[in-house]
């Protein structure tokens, strides 16, 4: 293997965290921000890109490559390693950036390669590619929910993805069709063929308030969906945002008393 082989607990149900458990000299890489709390002896460092050295080379060129990708799928330039330096196990934790769970994948179960939405990883262990997947059809690329670009994770060990709400795995026989909202599609193995498909019916697609178009994902292969995207939560909570009218009419009598002082 190729990549820290390293252990792991997830906590909580709604706004979980993970702790990884490292051995002597082994490493984690994580989202910059992520961060939750560690033992006193892991070393923290900021790299550029995912510092796997796969693909990109380990020059200075092959780093810009690398954290260039990153910029791309709309992350930042640089990432962050922790390394135990000290004598016997030591923890680290990460943390959700907003409610949802965190799914642990082990890419030698998935063939060595999953596909993602844009902002879904959190962390993994050193060895692990995090690169740019492009969606070769334009379809895909114009209504697909995640444009044309997204994660791609590679290699022989563990990572750990996020998503919303709740989060569900199907198993799609050969020739097997699932038709998905385009933002509740998480990640996908990479022998899935991942397509664009209009709603049928002028009123439906005018009027059902599920937007024009389905993800078709056909197998065989995983895909892991989930119940409430980022966007659907920013917009419910954008939404019942009361404005500054809104929450003069919504106000007791002590409010009121209020106002006639401030003169309003």
């Amino acid at each position: 293997m190729n990549n820290h082989e390293i252990d792991f607990k997830i906590y909580g149900d709604d706004m979980q965290f993970v702790e990884v458990e490292l051995d002597p000299k082994e490493t984690v890489i994580a989202e910059a921000g992520s961060f939750m709390m560690m033992d006193y002896d892991i070393h923290m460092e900021t790299i550029f890109g995912d510092g796997s050295g796969n693909s990109a080379g380990s020059g200075i060129m092959g780093k810009l490559l690398s954290a260039g990708k990153r910029v791309i799928t709309g992350e930042s330039l640089f990432m962050t390693t922790f390394t135990n330096n000290g004598i016997g196990k030591k923890r680290v934790s990460f943390a959700s950036p907003y409610p949802g769970k965190i799914i642990p994948m082990d890419l030698t179960q998935v063939g060595g390669k999953i596909i993602c939405q844009k902002d879904a990883f959190l962390a993994a262990a050193k060895g692990v590619s995090i690169g740019i997947e492009f969606q070769k059809k334009l379809g895909v690329g114009f209504f697909g929910g995640e444009g044309f670009i997204m994660q791609k994770l590679e290699g022989d060990g563990m990572c750990f993805v996020h998503a919303g709400g709740t989060i569900t795995r199907k198993e799609l026989l050969p020739g097997q069709t699932l038709l998905v909202d385009t933002g509740c599609l998480v990640a996908m193995t990479s022998n899935v063929n991942y397509n664009i498909e209009f709603v049928k019916g002028i009123k439906t697609a005018m009027f059902g308030g599920e937007g024009l178009f389905f993800a078709t994902l056909r197998g065989p292969g995983s895909v892991w969906i989930q119940s409430l995207p980022f966007s659907r939560l920013a917009s419910r909570v954008f939404a019942a945002a009361p404005s500054r009218g809104g929450a003069k009419d919504e106000g007791s009598v002590a409010r009121g008393i209020f106002d006639m002082f401030s003169g309003d």
